[in-house]
């Protein structure tokens, strides 16, 4: 069996991660905040976590942020100056609220100890202001729990404050699993506030999930999460920032296909290669992005089905694909929470392909974002090929959605959150000086 790294190794982890985005701003009346990002499958909960690291960092209120994160590719990842790191040993998700350690050869009882017990220690040492716990309320498989308990029990000047995404998958899913789990329960007696990161108007998590008047209280509708670096390569994208190469492209209008970690992007991509290979030649470039959590397999299938096409060129991935989306005339993707939000910033025209397993979440966002006007949504099934084969150059020349179609979704999140947090801290600073 493989030796699993020490306690040190991992501190070390952290400490070059520290000291390769910057040590915060040293600003003693900083508030600061613990992020939790269990960071199971694909590149999500990274990018939303980042995205409200970054705001709360960028604040005219002082933070200090830490991110426990258990993402495979955090070192690869540009990370906002001043964030602190605490890396996490890696999990994947194996099905329903099933995991293992990505390293093989590792038992997922000890990864989950050791995650708990790194976990408890940051949150043990550092004593922070916020706990900021994203998507998970229990963490992954429970991990959180024992964390949870410390707060209550040591630290009940923290507060714990639970972050979901508006959609999580479909509500009657999501009631059952949460009965099942006492989720309900928990989130009454161990969270002060729950954000959605989304609109009350355009989904209502309250009904939907059925969560007590207690509860509803404390739910607060930030609006979708887009970092404001991401805007501001929008702004930036004229300069040429894209992961395509333009000698190829040419003058040619370019449809970009993504599905952020590429994790489970196969089908979508070799359904949009064999809709181009069964049709005349196009007058449009294709740039596939597989990205990086892509099995090494797949992507050979897809770089062996493309050979030879000069109007195709394959990406592994990039961390900065914003400037590509905008730069693209048409994006192909998945509908996953970061995606669908960042091609909303860039208002761009879009095909949705959401999975539809697990979970019936990308289902019901693309079904909304498409019952808004907003993007194109076609089913994963065996006529995905034909139908991208027929849909692409449709999109290509359809006009984009009118500007009231776009004002229909906010996309304020990250401002919201860090305000929030900054009204906190500042009651919680009045509090003390009263008592003082």
């Amino acid at each position: 069996m493989e030796q699993y790294p020490s306690a040190r190794d991992h501190e070390e982890r952290a400490f070059n991660a520290q000291r390769i985005v910057g040590a915060g701003r040293g600003d003693l009346a900083a508030t600061k905040v613990c992020i939790y990002s269990h960071d199971t499958f694909g590149l999500g909960h990274l990018r939303r976590n980042l995205a409200i690291a970054d705001q709360l960092l960028r604040s005219q209120s002082p933070f200090e942020v830490w991110l426990l994160t258990g993402s495979p590719v955090i070192r690869q990842w540009n990370l906002p100056p001043g964030l602190h790191v605490q890396p996490l040993p890696p999990v994947i998700k194996t099905g329903a609220e099933r995991y293992a350690a990505r390293a093989p050869g590792q038992l997922f009882g000890l990864t989950k100890g050791y995650r708990e017990a790194l976990i408890m220690k940051l949150v043990e040492e550092q004593r922070p202001e916020v706990f900021l716990v994203d998507h998970a309320p229990a963490g992954m498989n429970g991990e959180l729990l024992s964390t949870l308990a410390l707060i209550h029990n040591e630290i009940p000047e923290t507060r714990t404050v639970l972050g979901l995404r508006d959609i999580l998958d479909s509500p009657e899913s999501v009631r059952r699993t949460w009965q099942e789990q006492d989720v309900h329960a928990l989130i009454e007696h161990a969270y002060d506030d729950l954000f959605v990161y989304g609109s009350e108007r355009l989904f209502d998590v309250v009904s939907a999930y059925g969560l007590s008047a207690k509860v509803a209280q404390r739910v607060r509708y930030c609006g979708y999460v887009v970092g404001r670096s991401r805007i501001e390569q929008l702004q930036a994208a004229a300069s040429g920032n894209i992961c395509w190469d333009r000698r190829r492209s040419g003058a040619q209008p370019v449809v970009l296909v993504t599905a952020g970690g590429g994790g489970d992007g196969y089908f979508m991509m070799r359904a949009y290669l064999r809709g181009l290979c069964s049709g005349a030649p196009n007058d449009f470039y294709s740039v596939i992005v597989t990205g990086p959590l892509m099995p090494r397999d797949e992507s050979e299938a897809l770089h062996a089905a493309a050979a030879g096409r000069q109007d195709v060129q394959i990406v592994s991935y990039t961390t900065e694909l914003m400037p590509s989306i905008q730069a693209a005339e048409v994006v192909v993707a998945m509908a996953g929470y970061n995606t669908s939000v960042e091609l909303l910033a860039a208002r761009k025209k879009a095909i949705l392909v959401p999975r539809s397993a697990p979970r019936q979440e990308q289902k019901l966002r693309a079904t909304l974002l498409a019952t808004l006007g907003l993007f194109d949504s076609l089913e994963s099934d065996d006529t995905l090929a034909a139908a991208l084969e027929r849909r692409v150059p449709r999109a290509l020349a359809a006009p984009l959605p009118r500007e009231h179609s776009w004002a229909a979704v906010d996309l304020r999140g990250a401002e919201r959150v860090a305000a929030e947090l900054a009204r906190g801290a500042a009651r919680r600073e009045e509090r003390i000086q009263g008592v003082a």
